[in-house]
């Protein structure tokens, strides 16, 4: 992947051939075009914890780096460095800014994102966030911030079902060249937390895991990884 502002790095998986659509079928699609032609623009995307925000993020910034300039900001990480991680950003095509939630309602992050916006609208680029709740239903300290996001291509995304989290489960796997046995889906699912950031990362800690044992992902085999983690 290509690096991007600030030494963040995206994630070699976090791409769209990863991501199951389920009922987000649509903000798939929409994600995809502004990959593909950023414009102008805003697209606010949100939902619970684990519903692919992130996921999305980083795919259209993965895609968009591939012939426009793109950047991908994680504020919960970032944020305490100050509003100065926002200082030469307009001049990106696509900037993608990860956990919005954690700096509305600080006048002096909202002044920066909205001198921000308005930079990167004026030069035709597009800025998608992901953020907990719609922008009617966040607080926001600076009227004109909250009255530009409100006019944002939104999207709230649906978390997965459990029938749902196994076939996006099966996916990742498929990708990575493994398959998953139904049975050892069902075991996880019973045993792990229910949102698909904790599946998705126990699943890369067992994949690393049967490569370097050379042993496929069996319910025997994962209960030894688990118990040698410090797992369930």
């Amino acid at each position: 992947m290509r690096q991007i502002p600030l030494g963040v790095r995206l994630p070699d998986r976090a791409v769209f051939a990863s991501f199951f659509p389920a009922r987000n079928a649509q903000a798939l699609e929409h994600a995809r075009r502004i990959a593909a032609a950023p414009g102008a623009g805003i697209t606010w995307l949100c939902g619970p914890e684990g519903a692919g925000k992130t996921h999305l993020l980083q795919a259209i910034c993965a895609a968009a780096a591939g012939h426009a300039r793109a950047g991908y900001l994680p504020l919960a990480e970032l944020a305490p460095l100050g509003v100065g991680v926002l200082e030469g950003l307009p001049q990106l095509a696509c900037l993608c800014l990860d956990d919005l939630g954690c700096v509305i309602g600080q006048l002096d992050w909202e002044r920066a994102l909205f001198g921000l916006l308005r930079e990167l609208q004026e030069a035709g680029g597009h800025l998608v966030v992901a953020a907990p709740a719609a922008p009617r239903l966040m607080p926001f300290s600076l009227a004109d911030l909250g009255s530009r996001c409100a006019a944002a291509s939104i999207f709230a995304l649906q978390p997965l079902d459990e029938r749902e989290q196994q076939e996006a489960l099966k996916l990742r796997a498929r990708l990575r060249g493994v398959e998953l046995p139904e049975e050892t889906l069902q075991w996880l699912q019973r045993r792990v937390p229910r949102d698909m950031r904790s599946l998705y990362g126990l699943l890369d800690r067992l994949d690393e895991a049967s490569l370097a044992a050379q042993r496929r992902l069996t319910i025997p085999f994962i209960r030894e990884v688990l118990r040698e983690r410090g797992g369930r």
